[in-house]
């Protein structure tokens, strides 16, 4: 039986995360193989409400692992062009990311899911939807995820609810100070458990997400100036990669923005990863989680990385929207955890303590802590 709370995160996303207006069309790619349908089923209702049209991506995720594992350029090329031109087509997207198995890929070849991501990944997503379209992608609530969230399913899905259907337009609005704060910053410290990171991110702006690229939503980003990174950082978040398989205790030393040491629990493939291309071992990417609901990770970038108290660094392409100039097929969003729980830590802004052990300590960022959020 269909949940009721699946028509009102339809609505929003709709209304509120694409604002679809009358006459636009609408992508909604399915992406899973179980009950993503219902979701699906609710968004095509909703877009028609609105005078828009609806269109139809689906795909199996076990079947898409099988293409995966035997592809080759010409193939993935005319995926591309084909696909391409449909998106081109598109004023909104909406992607909706389920599966029974989060480590599908883990059979397929790291080459190979490198080789997807540069033929058929940039050209259609990074280049035309994430560039041209209104956009927002979410997980669909499978047992698969409460798994991963060691929690039963039905606990899940209340979390999931109650995380997704937040009042992100409350969030947008506290959210302002933090963007102007970093707007004002130039040099960023980071310090924590075998962490000591400097970097600048002056001149480059800061975007507030609240809701409307992702839901769950609740981060602030920007990106530091290339060259300017240096210093070491110690990851206390497992990220579950396109490639399948879980990274854990990922270590990172900085020179001049570079990744010049790189280990993790397989140090090949979290090398192999970052030499895909110039771009993949500079940063492309700094953002500060602010979501009040979620607190522990779950193997689950879009919410690992909104965690209440976390920041993440990113490997790999900048965003236009707040560009250091840094271009990769590689974007990997992974995440620090600075609550007490977690080990503590602490954030400076031009020398300033802006926040410690996940809690915001200046007057003007205290909007922030989640017990003014929910």
């Amino acid at each position: 039986m269909k949940d009721q709370r699946v028509d009102e995160l339809a609505n929003k996303l709709v209304n509120y995360s694409c604002r679809v207006k009358k006459g636009e069309n609408v992508l909604i790619e399915v992406t899973g193989s179980d009950n993503e349908q219902y979701l699906a089923m609710s968004l095509i209702k909703e877009v028609y409400k609105v005078g828009a049209n609806p269109f139809i991506w689906n795909r199996n995720t076990e079947i898409h692992r099988e293409i995966l594992k035997g592809c080759n350029e010409e193939q993935l090329k005319i995926m591309a062009t084909h696909n391409l031109a449909m998106m081109k087509d598109m004023q909104a997207y909406i992607g909706i990311r389920g599966g029974r198995n989060c480590s599908e890929n883990s059979s397929v070849d790291t080459n190979k899911i490198n080789l997807y991501d540069v033929l058929y990944g940039d050209p259609v997503h990074m280049h035309q939807r994430v560039k041209h379209t209104k956009w927002v992608v979410l997980r669909y609530p499978t047992p698969s995820m409460a798994q991963q969230a060691s929690m039963s399913t039905d606990e899940f899905e209340d979390f999931y609810f109650r995380v997704c259907n937040l009042d992100y337009s409350k969030m947008s609005k506290a959210m302002d100070n933090l963007v102007d704060y970093m707007n004002k910053t130039d040099k960023v410290r980071i310090v924590g458990v075998d962490t000591d990171l400097e970097f600048s991110i002056k001149d480059i702006p800061a975007i507030k997400c609240a809701g409307e690229i992702n839901i769950p939503d609740g981060e602030v980003f920007t990106a530091p100036v290339k060259d300017s990174v240096n210093g070491k950082i110690r990851y206390n978040t497992p990220s579950l990669y396109d490639d399948g398989f879980t990274y854990e205790n990922i270590y990172f030393e900085f020179k001049n923005g570079k990744i010049i040491k790189a280990t993790s629990n397989d140090d090949k493939r979290i090398n192999d990863i970052l030499d895909s291309d110039e771009g993949a071992r500079f940063i492309g990417e700094f953002a500060i989680g602010v979501n009040p609901y979620i607190f522990d990770p779950m193997k689950d970038t879009l919410f690992d990385e909104k965690i209440m108290g976390s920041f993440h660094l990113t490997p790999g392409a900048c965003y236009d929207e707040a560009s250091n100039g840094n271009k990769s097929s590689v974007h990997w969003d992974l995440v620090l955890i600075q609550t007490a729980k977690y080990g503590g830590g602490e954030i400076y802004f031009d020398n300033k303590l802006i926040r410690k052990d996940g809690v915001f300590v200046v007057d003007e960022l205290k909007s922030l802590n989640p017990e003014n959020l929910v």
